[in-house]
Order: structure tokens, then sequence, then C-alpha cells
């Protein structure tokens, strides 16, 4: 592709995908027609830099409505937003969900990620790919997880065009929000409603897939069955004791007042009776950690960014969880979108934030729409906008959809990747309290971390810390999946053992070994099941709780397979940016083909070489992609003796 503007022209259809999302060119030096537009001037500066951040929406817009991006499309977007070309086809080019070269507007993804390839997905793929020929009309993609491990194997269909004239596949226009017929999705009939960019594409998710569902829903998205309800993916709802998950089953997800019936902003009006810097010291007393792995206390990290001189202050809800086995966001968002609008005001609310993003993964449709609805009602009802309910208080939130990039899990990363750069993470310090966002004081909490507010400000910080144990306070999500009968999430107090949460999801009598954190994790043994529960726990095991993971797999599920995939996820999904990742992430898949395929002394010194290479990223990776993606492998090695 040439990287300056050249002759290639947009079609009429990727024009109007670009228009949709910024309006009308003002002037030809924009794109406009010549004979429509004064030539005498153009705008730059300041005002073009401030428009860099809509490169991912209008990446989306034209993928969205033509299924891949043309050199003439991103030249014209390019043109709209004052944006270099080159710049534009490394951005293009750095997600998985996009496509510079042509390709059919179906595209069919196939997870092939840890608890899709123990319930089969190598096989599933394989019978798909050789039903669907190129003459099909549909694209299929070998996918990393797509959030869906408690139906595995997933699939996960994706039409570009002009959907807006009929109901989303992806929305409630099939199944409502309890599991019945009707209710249709909410918006406003563009897909900005919940201030995004335009999504006219059609989606539809096929899980548990088998061959025949799958191509089923690629060829024909309308009429592929609807998903379950939210309540299917909590084996725990309707108990009344669960502090997170209590209104899932319970509450109308598409409902504003079903939500307040259930006790819905109760914990913003009482943040603001007690004003910004009694919240923060709430969350400070309650022990609150983030729950997004790094464990870093929340109120630290409230009070550090409210304290910056430097205005304005920002609001990121990370709800790009990639991790492989990981879907706790997605239920929280599908089941119980308000609980999360409701948690980003009150953190605004402590921080001087005026102005929330919500970084949302590509492959969560219902999730998408569902949050959509909830912050356009939001916003219609005086919850959201320039006076929240009569306090003074003014704050909005804007959804920005990722595209399929693990990378932007990582805070820095995502930062980049809404200001419309290649989603790489940033050199720390400066921290993002300090310059995060748009280089102004930011405050990012991933969605469990941010729902918990709610039951810290409901109950009090000192009853809410009584849950748990001293250094891990609070209720705690689980990702449970693999060889378990119930799989699904789970509530639990920190400090519960491995085995009690095993034994609620009816884990199997010849259980191998079980992955905690996912593939950024470690593996224990079947002999290792007391372990608690908590951050200091498995930190004292020699392992990490993560995301709150817990993948079982029993001994039908071959070992080397799954480390082999672990490999190639991390080499695949490595930004490239420093060399002990970019480098280190290849050999280790390298090693792990090489012991797949031999034994005896030729193994010994690949492991050699692998805990070579494995401390090499640990040390001198910039971020925690690559000093992670030997722990597993690691484990494995050390733990269960993989290649004895």
């Amino acid at each position: 592709m040439d990287l300056h503007f050249g002759d290639s022209r947009p079609t009429d259809e990727e024009r109007a995908a670009v228009d949709a999302l910024l309006g009308p060119p003002e002037s030809s030096w924009k794109g406009a027609d010549r004979s429509d537009a004064d030539l005498r001037w153009a705008r730059g500066g300041r005002e073009a830099r401030d428009r860099r951040d809509l490169l991912l929406p209008g990446l989306h817009a034209v993928n969205d409505r033509v299924g891949w991006i043309s050199e003439g499309a991103l030249g014209y977007l390019c043109r709209r937003l004052t944006v270099p070309p080159a710049e534009a086809y490394g951005v293009a080019t750095f997600y998985a969900m996009f496509s510079v070269r042509p390709r059919p507007a179906t595209v069919l993804h196939l997870c092939t990620d840890l608890a899709c390839t123990a319930a089969g997905a190598t096989e599933l793929c394989a019978d798909v790919e050789s039903r669907l020929g190129p003459e099909s009309g549909v694209q299929v993609e070998r996918s990393p997880c797509l959030g869906l491990c408690e139906r595995a194997p997933a699939a996960l269909v994706i039409r570009a065009g002009d959907n807006s004239a009929r109901p989303a596949f992806e929305d409630e226009a099939r199944s409502g929000p309890k599991g019945g017929s009707g209710g249709t999705a909410p918006g406003d009939g563009t897909g900005r409603g919940g201030g995004g960019e335009e999504t006219p594409r059609a989606t539809a998710v096929c899980a548990p897939a088998t061959p025949d569902t799958a191509i089923q829903a690629a060829t024909a998205p309308e009429n592929a069955p609807p998903e379950p309800p939210p309540t299917a993916a909590v084996p725990q709802a309707g108990d009344p004791t669960l502090s997170l998950l209590h209104r899932i089953g319970t509450a109308d997800p598409a409902d504003l007042d079903d939500y307040r019936a259930h006790g819905g902003y109760t914990a913003l009006r009482r943040a603001f009776a007690l004003g910004p810097a009694a919240v923060i010291r709430e969350v400070t007393d309650s022990g609150l950690l983030g729950r997004g792995g790094a464990a870093f206390p929340t109120g630290r990290k409230w009070q550090a960014a409210a304290a910056q001189p430097d205005h304005p202050h920002y609001l990121v809800c990370n709800a790009d969880e990639s991790e492989p086995g990981t879907f706790k966001d997605r239920v929280l968002m599908e089941g119980d979108p308000y609980a999360l609008v409701e948690a980003m005001t009150i953190a605004a609310y402590a921080t001087g934030a005026h102005k929330g993003y919500l970084y949302l993964r590509g492959e969560y449709p219902r999730a998408t729409a569902r949050m959509r609805h909830a912050i356009t009602q939001a916003r219609a009802r005086g919850l959201l906008g320039d006076d929240i309910l009569g306090q003074g208080h003014a704050f909005d939130i804007e959804i920005r959809r990722g595209a399929g990039a693990y990378i932007c899990g990582e805070e820095t990363a995502l930062f980049n990747s809404i200001e419309g750069y290649r989603g790489e993470p940033r050199t720390k310090p400066p921290f993002p309290v300090e310059k995060g966002l748009f280089g102004k004081p930011t405050v990012e909490n991933n969605v469990e971390t941010l729902v918990n507010v709610l039951p810290v400000l409901t109950l009090g910080a000192q009853a809410y810390a009584a849950i748990g144990t001293e250094k891990s306070t609070g209720p705690k999500l689980f990702c449970v999946s693999g060889s378990v009968a119930r799989p699904g999430l789970y509530e639990l107090p920190f400090g519960a053992t491995l085995r009690e949460l095993l034994r609620l999801a009816g884990v199997r009598d010849n259980l191998r070994a079980v992955l905690l954190g996912g593939a950024a994790g470690g593996f224990v043994r079947p002999d290792e099941l007391d372990i608690p529960l908590t951050f200091e726990g498995t930190r004292e095991a020699g392992t990490t709780l993560g995301s709150g993971v817990v993948m079982a797999f029993d001994d039908t599920v071959p070992l080397p397979r799954l480390l082999l995939r672990i490999a190639e996820f991390f080499r695949d999904e490595s930004c490239g940016q420093c060399v002990p990742c970019r480098v280190g992430t290849v050999r280790q898949e390298e090693a792990l083909h090489r012991i797949a395929e031999r034994t005896g002394a030729d193994a010994a010194a690949d492991i050699a070489l692998l805990r070579e290479v494995g401390r090499a990223m640990r040390d001198a990776s910039i971020c925690g992609l690559g000093q992670t993606a030997w722990n597993a492998v690691e484990s494995a090695i050390d733990r269960l003796g993989a290649y004895e």
C-alpha cells in the first residue's frame, strides 16, 4: 500500500461510513467535492490534532460497513483527521479484527484458546474450514479467546454492511433480558446513543458451537439461535447473599427503574452526601485492591489522581478483558450494566473527572449494546450529563470499542489506542495518575474493581473490609471453565480455597491440573487445591490469582498442546515494541514445537533454552505481557513435569 496520498479514492459506501461518524467534510482539503467547497482555507494545528482520537472509531466505521479497509478509505479518513497515512496504516494493521486486504463481508471467528481447545476447537476449526471454502462468501479465522469460556467451544460471526435499518442481531431483539421473548434492544437507531461510534455491522454468537451451528450462523446470522441470558453464566444466580452478582437474574438489565428498585443509585447518593474526599477515604479504608491482576490499592490510585493540579482529569474503565479464560466483565456488563455506569460516576466524582471512557472489547457485541443503552438511559434521566441528580457534578461516558489486541489491556497501551495510536505500552514513570490519557491525570480501573465500589459505599468501609481476609478484602469473582460440570462466574469471599470453588463448579475426578490466572498465570497440581484464593495466598504458593481465571483440565486434555497454544498466543499478541518480548515469544514457541516432536537429551537442551529466554523476558520486557509470557510454561515444567 502507498503510504502517501495517492490516486485511490474511497467508494461511496466508504465515504458514507466515515461521514456518518465525522459529519460531512468542510473543505476539499478534507475530501469534499471541489465544486462544493472553498479551496482557500484548511484547518490544522491544535484543531486537527484534537481529532486524532477518532481514528480508531473511523477504522471501525469503515470495517463495519465494508468488511475491510481499502487504500482509498484509509486515505479519505486520514484527510478528514489530518493524520499521516503511514501512521494510520500502522494503526489499522495493529488490530486483529481489521483487514487492509479484500475479504468477504462475513467473517467467522472460531476461538482456539485454552478452554475451547480443551473442548474440541481444533476439530471444530478443521471441519468448518473444510466446508466453508472461498465460494461460500465467509472468511473463517482462528481467533484468540472470545470471552465465552463457560460455553466452549465458541464462535462469533461478524457481517459487515449497512444493517442500521433492521434489528441488530447482537442486542435484545430476539430474546428478552431474562430469557423470555420480546424486549428490543434500546438505542437511538444510529448506534451512537451511548457516546460511541456507529456500529452498522451484524453479529451472531454461537456457543457452544458445533460445525453445523457455526456454519448456520455464518451463512445466515439473522437466523442464528439467540444467546442464553446472562444468568446462564452465573450458577449462583438468585443467591441473596451475593454482593456483586445479586441483581443478575433478578433485575432486568435493560430497565433503569428495575435497577433502582433493586438498590441501584443508593451508593451514588451516599457518595454525594459524603463528598469526594470522604469517598476516597472510604475506598481506602475498605482495603479494596484492583481486580485486574496487579492488586494495586484503589484508594491510593484515586487519591493520587485527585490531588493532581493539572486538569482535566479523566476516568477510563478497562473492559478489554482479553486474558484467556476471563469473562467476568462481560457477564457484569450484560447482566447489570447500570451498576457499571453508577460506579464510574462515583469514581469520576471522587477524582474530579468530568469525562469517562469505557474501552470495551470488540468481541463483545451484546455487552456493547447493553452498555450503550444503559448510558443513553442514564443520560436521559439526569444520571449522566451536566448536573447529575441536581448535585452540580458534570460527567459523561463515551464507549470506545477495541479491535482485537490483548496488549490493550495494559493501561498505557489502552490510552494510546484511545488517542488513535498503535496500542503499545508507554514507559513509566510518569504514571497514569500524573500523565495518562491525553497527557492528563487519569484513573484507570477495570469493571470488577469499579463495581466493588458500590458495596463499599452501601455497606460502609468497615463492613466491606470484614469480608475476606486482612490483606485481600471483599468478594472476588472467579471465571471457572474447563473440566467442570458447572462452568461459569462464581462469587466467593477472598480466603475461600481452590478446592471449595472447584467443588461448587463440580470438578471431575480425573483432574490433571488447574491453571490460575489465565495464560499469564501458572498451573497447580491436584494435591495443591487447598491454596487460599487471596493475592497473598497464591503468591506464597508460588502462583498467581491474576484476574480470577480458574481453568481445570482432566487427564484427557493433552498438556503439550495447551502449552503450545499459550506460546502461540503470546507470540501473536506481542506488540513487538521491545526486543525481549518480540524475540523471546517466538523463541519460546519454536522450542516448544521442537520438544513436542522429540524427547530425551534434545528436550533437556530446549528446556534449558526456555528457562534462559524466560528469564530474559521477565527481567527486560517493558510491560506485563513479556514479563509473564513464560509463567505458565515454567509452572507446567516445574510443577507438573510436563515433558518428563
